[in-house]
């Protein structure tokens, strides 16, 4: 399990002015934050780590491995600096989760006569539309 705090330490951010509507203070503000994260260069996960977040996130990834958040979700910076951080250690703790093999499971005896029973519900419906002449 990752250090949160180093990660967070690592991560570099910058704020840029905000795109969309808002008039005057949008113009004027840098509130939107850019969080990016160099995994390969992280001293704050091992090798094993490292290769799972490649390979986990390898579509979010630039193709040096930095994984680049944005933050416009309030006017405040401090507030999207906090929202994207959280964000960035939510994204790193998923990715490093191991999943569970899947069991294979069959079908129960009951469900496949269940299955067969409505089949022949429905085929019998289909039988009784056709012209009794042919």
């Amino acid at each position: 399990m990752p250090d949160l705090d180093a990660l967070v330490s690592e991560a570099t951010w910058k704020a840029v002015r905000s795109s969309g509507p808002g008039g005057q203070h949008v113009n004027k503000t840098a509130s939107k934050v850019v969080v990016q994260f160099d995994v390969p260069n992280s001293s704050a996960l091992n090798d094993e780590e490292k290769q799972l977040i490649l390979q986990k996130l390898s579509s979010r990834l630039t193709l040096e491995g930095i994984l680049i958040l944005e933050g416009s979700s309030t006017r405040s910076q401090h507030k999207n600096k906090e929202l994207t951080l959280e964000r960035l250690k939510e994204i790193i703790l998923n990715s490093l989760k191991k999943q569970k093999p899947r069991k294979k499971t069959k079908p129960s005896k009951a469900s496949k006569l269940k299955r067969l029973r409505a089949k022949k519900i429905q085929g019998e419906k289909k039988q009784n539309r056709q012209n009794p002449l042919q």
